[in-house]
């Protein structure tokens, strides 16, 4: 099913954004972002996030991100946004003209933690996938939409009702840079139930 773009709401909403009914358009602004404490002992929750909530338990959302991106800790990519101490996101991140960063935060009671692999600088467009199962996610990323890699596996508390899924794109430092979004979707969940080790019994 496509994701209706007229049905999502801005947490923060940016000066600069186009909507159509088939791509977003974010132009960033400097020194936005999402980043709550850890090894780096600031604060950071100022970055622009479009979500649309659903107390679906069970569903795939997939967005393909598209980026012009040019300094360091720029970045675009998708979101469940509960709270300012309590959400994940997945994108990617320019680092220098050699890589860039393909990783995930996942911050709890305010505290982030950081996944993430390097990828060549000249990579400009990627498919991120993000599955619910209840209170668990799945996150996965792909460079055709075809053929996805799992990235991350996570438990997110007080996820377990409805909760905001969608995307977001942010410059930490001093620049600016257009993220594009477009063909999202929202599918049955394409994370399929584990098949093997039995669940401890309660």
């Amino acid at each position: 099913m496509k994701l209706d773009t007229k049905s999502m709401q801005w947490t923060r909403e940016p000066e600069n954004y186009t909507i159509t009914e088939d791509k977003v358009e974010i132009i960033t602004q400097p020194h936005t972002d999402l980043w709550q404490r850890t090894y780096y002992h600031f604060r950071n929750d100022n970055a622009p996030v479009l979500q649309i909530n659903t107390d679906e338990k069970y569903f795939s959302f997939v967005v393909k991100t598209e980026f012009e991106s040019k300094h360091r800790y720029d970045q675009c990519g998708i979101a469940v946004y509960m709270d300012s101490e309590n959400w994940l996101k997945a994108s990617v991140e320019y680092e220098n003209e050699k890589i860039q960063r393909l990783g995930s935060v996942v911050t709890h009671y305010g505290y982030s933690d950081w996944a993430s692999t390097d990828i060549d600088a000249s990579i400009k467009s990627m498919w991120f996938r993000l599955s619910r199962r209840e209170d668990d996610f799945c996150i996965e990323n792909s460079v055709d939409g075809i053929n996805y890699n799992q990235m991350r596996i996570c438990h997110m508390f007080n996820a377990d009702e409805t909760i905001p899924f969608g995307i977001y794109a942010c410059s930490a430092e001093a620049s600016s840079f257009k993220a594009t979004f477009t063909d999202m979707e929202i599918t049955d969940c394409k994370w399929l139930a584990h098949d093997g080790q039995a669940p401890d019994q309660k």
